[in-house]
């Protein structure tokens, strides 16, 4: 059996802050799968991850006498696929800037190592990575397609369970047994739709593809979904969305659009909170860059909210154009918020802002965490009190 280890590139894991504070790399989710789930359906095998040492009693490292060191932010097709599987012992596959994409080792390694003392294997066809987390909403359509290869052959499908649900295209759409849809339209010829196990469809909703909802989500009655969207598991998703995504346990139950962005797990949107992403003068949009501590040009036309893990915005919450949140912020109050919310902040732009104490927002976290039947464990408080320490730099 093959023993995988996904590993962090140190500075790609700081360009995609805030969302890496609190998960390894192949953790986040693009797609129906994250990049962890996509290697395991590709390479079955052991999967572990090479990370942080704050975050590796969680997400463990598993070291055997035959690893693959496998770059965590690059997504597997059949070419890269190939390749990895012809290495041999001591050898590393590099992109063609030296990138190490992958390393077969008897042996740790870590990226700092880089490939000295290993054989160098080129690779020079093209390939899907995230090195910027916006690439996550620019490869979403994609990567639902792709997903839905991966999973077929591992799981059932039936047909739309309700009579009075109106279905576009058919065979394009893709729903998993415990689905409930009602009175929903479902429109698969811009790209297909995936519908998770036990995910509610609730009445009124319409729905373009690309598009793909995970297991015991819940999309709202009446809900806009417009196409290149993808929402996790144990999700509650409502208003109108266009191009986002959400990771897992997550909620945006009301009415309020959310274009362009990326929403983290265990977070939640206040009624009738709307983002901006698409500024007046149709000029390319500055992200906050924590690799950079400074605005950093996307080049692109559209970039909406990025909000970190455990972060929650009051009702009428207003975000501009390229507005990134960071972990375990409560943000509220009248007009559009600061483009750059640093994590643990508690307030709003015409209220100011302060630092959220510790120990109420793990407490809140806890609650949070229960509120899903979930239970919050010591080490995600761990990992919470060290992003606590990391992020004071910004506050």
């Amino acid at each position: 059996m093959l023993n995988l280890i996904l590993f962090d590139e140190p500075k790609l894991k700081s360009q995609l802050l805030p969302f890496t504070y609190t998960v390894p790399v192949a953790e986040l989710r693009c797609g129906i799968l994250s990049i962890a789930e996509k290697w395991q359906y590709s390479l079955p095998g052991n999967v572990s991850y090479q990370t942080e040492d704050y975050l590796q009693e969680k997400y463990p490292h598993s070291l055997s006498d035959d690893n693959l060191f496998i770059n965590g932010s690059v997504f597997p097709d059949d070419s890269l696929i190939s390749a990895i599987r012809s290495l041999q012992l001591n050898e590393a596959l590099l992109a063609g800037d030296g990138q190490v994409l992958a390393l077969r080792s008897a042996k740790s390694w870590t990226p700092e190592e880089g490939p000295e003392g290993y054989k160098e294997v080129a690779y020079a066809k093209e390939f899907r990575q995230i090195t910027q987390f916006w690439h996550i909403n620019r490869l979403t359509g994609p990567e639902i397609s792709a997903d839905l290869e991966r999973i077929k052959p591992h799981r059932k499908f039936i047909s739309v369970p309700d009579p009075h649900t109106i279905c576009y295209d058919p065979g394009n759409i893709f729903i998993e047994e415990g689905a409930k849809i009602k009175a929903a339209i479902l429109n698969a010829e811009t790209g297909p739709i995936y519908i998770g196990k036990n995910a509610q469809i609730q009445e009124g909703s319409t729905i373009q593809g690309p598009f793909a909802i995970g297991e015991g989500s819940i999309l709202a009655q009446g809900s806009k979904i417009r196409p290149n969207c993808s929402i996790g598991h144990y999700c509650k998703v409502g208003g109108e969305v266009n191009q986002s995504v959400f990771f897992s346990y997550s909620n945006k139950g009301h009415d309020g659009y959310l274009g362009s962005s990326i929403i983290g797990n265990w977070c939640n949107l206040g009624a009738n909170t709307n983002n901006s992403n698409l500024k007046n003068d149709y000029k390319s949009v500055k992200l906050f860059s924590h690799a950079t501590a400074a605005l950093e040009d996307t080049g692109l036309p559209q970039c909406g909210l990025y909000m970190g893990d455990y972060s929650k915005s009051g009702i009428n919450t207003m975000f501009n154009t390229g507005t990134v949140v960071g972990v375990h912020v409560n943000v509220f109050g009248a007009g559009f918020q600061e483009k750059f919310v640093p994590s643990f902040t508690w307030g709003g732009k015409a209220e100011g802002y302060a630092t959220y104490r510790l120990d109420k927002a793990l407490a809140v976290a806890e609650l949070t965490a229960k509120s899903k039947n979930h239970i919050f464990t010591e080490t995600d408080r761990r990992i919470l009190e060290e992003v606590f320490r990391r992020t004071e730099v910004y506050r």
